[in-house]
């Protein structure tokens, strides 16, 4: 487990290790429940919908079953990687004209809430390769609702700084505030509607939360609320399996999920700094960063104008990912001067989030992104459900010409993007993040410290991280230098200066004041060794068996 390249660095927490299964995730508590499932017999998909079920409890304000996401997996016995694609759709009725005739979409509320797909995911990962009986499964987010748990220090910040909004409305006053007012740190939540619900789930299936009883109260809710919710949009949902994307770098097989998601970005990253020698560069210096940025802002400008929902747009994916291709986006780097332009190449054809991996001891694993867009999603709870509805809507364009324009049953572009790498054919590092745009931007830094420069996971997830703001985040217009590159404090100040140097224009973030919170497992094969890494800047941690 040494560094082949014989670069010291040292991690302000250990390696966690293990070899009967890893969760690493954004919370203790839901690390803790995928383990408890592993423990008692379940394998990594089991162990998954544990901690995913949990985070939804513990870290409401990041996902829940209000949502949507998705699942990569490996799984030994088959050698393949697979993926499930379980975000949902834009309503039947939602469409351009109603929201310009709002003013725009709204960034809470009801009319920020497309169709949870999340659910059906999980099921449909469950009834594949799980294990355990789904009750089983469920049992410790179920416990967490019922018996409650304290609150950290991370979420009582969430949860005071969308008090106002929780105490105007019946159902999340009483479950998130304290006669309204904002929950402090240690005191102890539940979330007894939200139990009943993983109750219904577990015991009835796909049937209850699409068809049944709980879909009839999240319809009611929404039509009382004056959403656009219908028994139609819920029933002719489904979460489907796809064929993940992937290409190589130095000798490693990476793969992502593919569009709607973004994890070509990621992909496009990589096959561009293979072209360079970033060893020589050196980790986290002026030149490697602004090698990476300047890959990245070459990836987004392509994203921009090539991809959405793949079933409503044409995307010139096996361009983009293609080595030609890459060689050419590399020929427009310059190594002393940011871009002052950025715009899409031309291939030719030929995010409140939360992550978690999870391995266990048969050589199965799984990688899963998670989210109800922004933090606490609509900010309301479905009624007596407890669940926190999404304001996925919000990552809608209404411009006509737009590739991700709302389109009625159109799926929106998403950011989320879980990453499996192999080595040899076998698993070698599973990870990913949540942080909107930033998850591409990190988890190329996550892959790099670990394959260029021998990082386990703790070293790469503490490493200082750099997040590159394009301004305006979204536009098709050409980006600029008005691009702002925020760096954590840890970077030194010859760092600073070099890349003021070559144009970039910086803003210096605390000490641990980067953005994500990034999770890692490496499979080491000979023998066979877990090693988990979880980010301190949230409450994520690893927990090993």
């Amino acid at each position: 487990m040494q560094s082949p390249h014989n670069i010291k660095f040292s991690g302000f927490r250990p390696s966690i290790m293990g070899r009967n299964g890893m969760v690493t995730s954004g919370h203790p508590l839901a690390s803790q429940a995928g383990i408890q499932t592993m423990m008692a017999g379940g394998n990594a998909i089991d162990a998954a919908i544990s901690t995913a079920a949990a985070l939804g409890v513990v870290e409401p304000h990041s996902s829940g079953v209000g949502g949507d996401g998705f699942i990569l997996t490996y799984w030994a016995e088959t050698g393949m990687i697979t993926g499930v694609n379980a975000t949902g759709p834009a309503p039947y009725a939602a469409n351009r004209d109603l929201y310009l005739q709002q003013g725009g979409i709204p960034m809470k509320g009801i009319l920020s809430v497309s169709i949870p797909g999340l659910v059906d995911g999980w099921l449909q990962a469950h009834q594949r390769y799980g294990v355990l009986k789904l009750d089983q499964v469920f049992d410790p987010a179920i416990s967490l609702c019922e018996n409650g748990f304290p609150v950290s220090h991370h979420f009582a910040n969430a949860l005071k700084g969308e008090n106002t909004r929780f105490a105007e409305d019946p159902y999340t006053r009483s479950t998130f505030t304290d006669n309204g007012q904002p929950l402090k740190a240690g005191d102890i939540l539940h979330q007894k509607g939200l139990g009943t619900t993983l109750r219904e789930i577990a015991t009835k299936g796909r049937e209850t939360f699409y068809e049944g009883e709980i879909a009839q109260t999240m319809v009611q809710f929404s039509q009382d609320y004056g959403g656009l919710l219908t028994r139609e949009d819920l029933s002719d949902y489904q979460a489907s399996w796809v064929d993940p994307i992937y290409t190589t770098y130095r000798g490693y097989d990476v793969y992502e999920m593919p569009p709607n998601s973004s994890g070509h970005i990621l992909l496009q990253e990589l096959n561009i700094v293979e072209h360079f020698d970033l060893q020589s560069m050196g980790c986290n210096t002026a030149e490697s960063v602004h090698l990476m940025v300047e890959a990245k802002r070459l990836s987004f400008a392509d994203r921009e104008k090539y991809v959405a929902d793949p079933d409503w747009v044409d995307i010139p994916l096996r361009g983009m990912l293609s080595k030609a291709y890459a060689a050419k986006q590399a020929k427009r780097i310059n190594l002393d001067q940011i871009l002052t332009e950025v715009v899409a190449g031309t291939p030719e054809q030929s995010e409140d989030t939360t992550c978690f991996c999870v391995a266990d001891r048969w050589g199965n694993a799984v990688c899963v992104l998670q989210s109800i867009q922004s933090g606490f999603g609509s900010s309301l709870i479905a009624g007596n459900t407890g669940i926190l509805l999404n304001n996925r809507m919000t990552y809608w364009h209404l411009e006509p010409d737009h590739p991700n324009c709302l389109m009625p049953g159109k799926r929106v572009r998403h950011t989320m993007n879980p990453v499996i790498v192999l080595k040899d054919s076998q698993p070698f590092l599973i990870c990913g993040t949540p942080g909107a745009d930033t998850q591409v931007q990190t988890n190329l830094q996550l892959v790099t410290h670990i394959i260029d420069f021998g990082m386990t996971p703790q070293e790469a997830v503490e490493t200082p991280r750099w997040r590159s703001l394009q301004n305006p985040m979204e536009s098709t217009v050409p980006h600029t230098c008005s691009d702002v590159l925020q760096l954590e404090g840890r970077f030194n100040d010859q760092t600073h200066e070099k890349l003021i140097e070559k144009g970039h224009a910086l803003q210096i973030l605390g000490d641990w004041g980067g953005p994500g919170n990034a999770q890692a497992i490496m499979i080491n094969s000979d023998p066979y060794v877990l090693v988990g890494g979880s980010d301190p800047r949230r409450d994520g941690y690893a927990i090993g068996w």
